[in-house]
């Protein structure tokens, strides 16, 4: 048949190939053909969660929520229902994602869900976010993890003084290094400034004209949990289990010890900037949930995805908020509301009460905590980029699957490498708060996904299924839009730039990803083409005899 070869005729076929949407069973029988390893159960997946959920936020981040900021005020004690109010509006987005997941249960996770629901160019630009958040995120998270470093080797500056002087010495230089050996360019630029230093006096320049600063700690730590990536799932998920025990132990010490310490009084006033300060601090507190949706980017990996993948993503939602809102509890007990320490708020606490054991112990919590989140987030990363490899959006060597490990080591590496490259250049601190879009945005789009398959496909069998649907659905797109919109004001122009990354998404699929889409599907027509004619040969010389 000839195609029509108007200027409507193209333009609809074009239009056809955007919105092209692949077919759930094509991609049950493409994952079980790529040969990842299937080792993980649920007990696995809510460790895996728990590391991914369980890090700065709850180290750092509860601080902020409970003080304020300059931009806005803090919620106070009322800290606990900012909590409630983020885990309300992320366990909508997790039961879509749990049916999702044991609908469909291949890499790539909201991607994966994407490209089932709205086509190739919605699953082009989700993933793209993706990268955003767990890609530049987690470099984020690298640098914080030099910080928590520092800090706790500093707490053994006391017991220096017993040292050879040139241990001293030793000792010194790594507990207060360079800043161009622990910063990158802009964090230790801006520091030097606020000491009333020159930068340019104190940070070495390539050929008299490059800074270099590199965040020496921090690309180590990157290349290790690329290593143990590339090893295999097993190793990474028993790696995650041993510092899911450690910062479980140390927040359970945490409150154990810190709730002999509470004083009700520190509990009034309980709201004390309002109902607005609650809800701007849901939003802050909400970094402190993002990291579940990982889990289901592992789902090809799971002995019994259908069953297991629910279970960890409303498990390990259920087991955080529930460890939050202790943790909330104890530290405003503890301390009065407006004297918590915003950096260091929990082992802050400890202090106060004169247990600096604990508070130690605490910064041992946080190096774990950071370290987990870096592991499963770039499981996260590189999971989703395997599947967009395998779907033809980047070049084949990017879908490659070692052969005894049976990883995808070559895009663990180059997700490592890009990180690594990240740490050196990147305005960190930005990058870290563009971040929370991409997350608002995956969770609103598996939520209409949810909807959609409903609609399209409602025999296929759903072993979990979203309960109320399709109120449930739409009360987290809702309060996921809502609190984007909150991010917005909040961030003011600096919002600008998530739609700058999407538009330099839609430049490298327009000018790759869809053209290489095409020119595979012309590959695989031809072969079709090819095997349909020699069995129609091969049935006409049967007819023959």
């Amino acid at each position: 048949m000839s195609q029509d070869v108007t200027e409507a005729g193209l333009v609809e076929r074009f239009v056809s190939k955007l919105l092209k949407t692949k077919n759930p069973d094509d991609m049950l029988a493409q994952s079980a053909e790529t040969g990842l390893k299937k080792t993980l159960n649920w007990v696995d997946l809510i460790i895996l969660g728990i590391g991914a959920v369980i890090g700065a936020g709850i180290f750092s981040m509860v601080g902020s929520a409970v003080v304020g900021t300059p931009e806005h005020p803090g919620a106070g004690p009322a800290l606990i229902i900012s909590m409630i109010i983020a885990a309300i509006a992320c366990i909508f987005s997790a039961l879509c994602y749990a049916e999702f997941a044991s609908m469909i249960p291949v890499s790539g996770g909201v991607y994966t869900y994407t490209f089932a629901t709205m086509g190739e160019l919605a699953a082009w630009i989700v993933g793209w976010v993706l990268m955003l958040q767990y890609t530049i995120g987690n470099i984020a998270v690298a640098c914080s993890w030099t910080g928590y470093l520092l800090q706790f080797l500093r707490g053994f500056e006391p017991y220096t003084a017993h040292l050879p002087a040139f241990l001293q010495g030793i000792a010194h230089h790594i507990m207060y290094p360079p800043l161009w050996l622990v910063s990158d360019y802009g964090t230790a630029k801006a520091a030097y400034l606020k000491m009333g230093l020159n930068p340019a006096d104190h940070i070495p320049h390539l050929f008299g004209l490059i800074p270099l600063s590199v965040n020496i700690p921090a690309i180590l730590m990157i290349l290790l949990v690329t290593a143990i990536l590339v090893k295999g799932i097993s190793e990474s998920k028993n790696m995650a289990g041993i510092m899911v025990i450690i910062k479980l132990v140390v927040i359970g010490l945490f409150i154990g010890v810190g709730a002999f310490y509470v004083k009700p009084d520190n509990w009034t006033p309980f709201m004390p900037n309002g109902l607005g300060s609650v809800l701007i601090s849901a939003f802050t507190i909400f970094f402190a949930y993002t990291g579940f949706d990982a889990i289901s980017t592992a789902a090809e990996e799971t002995k019994n995805p259908q069953r297991d993948i629910p279970i960890g993503i409303i498990g390990t939602l259920v087991l955080c908020t529930v460890v939050y809102i202790f943790v909330a509890l104890v530290l405003t007990g503890v301390v009065r509301w407006d004297m918590i320490n915003i950096h260091a708020p929990i082992a802050h606490a400890m202090q106060v009460t004169g247990q600096g054991w604990v508070a130690g112990l605490i910064s041992v919590g946080a190096l774990t905590g950071l370290t987990s989140v870096l592991l499963v987030m770039q499981l996260a990363a590189t999971r989703i980029l395997f599947s967009m490899a395998r779907d033809n959006f980047f070049p084949t060597i990017l879908k490659k699957v070692h052969p005894v490990y049976k990883t995808p080591h070559v895009i663990t590496w180059v997700v490592g490498i890009a990180m690594v490259i990240g740490c050196m250049f990147l305005d960190l601190n930005l990058a870290a708060s563009l971040c929370i879009f991409s997350v608002f945005t995956s969770f609103i789009i598996v939520c209409i996904g949810v909807l959609i398959l409903r609609k399209t496909d409602p025999d296929r069998p759903r072993p979990f299924k979203v309960p109320c649907s399709p109120l449930f659905p739409a009360l987290g797109i809702l309060l996921c839009g809502t609190l984007m919109v909150v991010a917005v004001i909040s961030m003011g122009k600096t919002a600008l730039l998530f739609p700058l990354w999407l538009f330099i998404g839609l430049a490298i699929y327009f000018s790759y990803g869809y053209k290489r889409n095409r020119r595979m599907e012309a590959i695989e027509d031809k072969k079709r083409a090819n095997r349909e004619a020699r069995e129609k040969a091969a049935a006409a010389a049967v007819s023959k005899k």
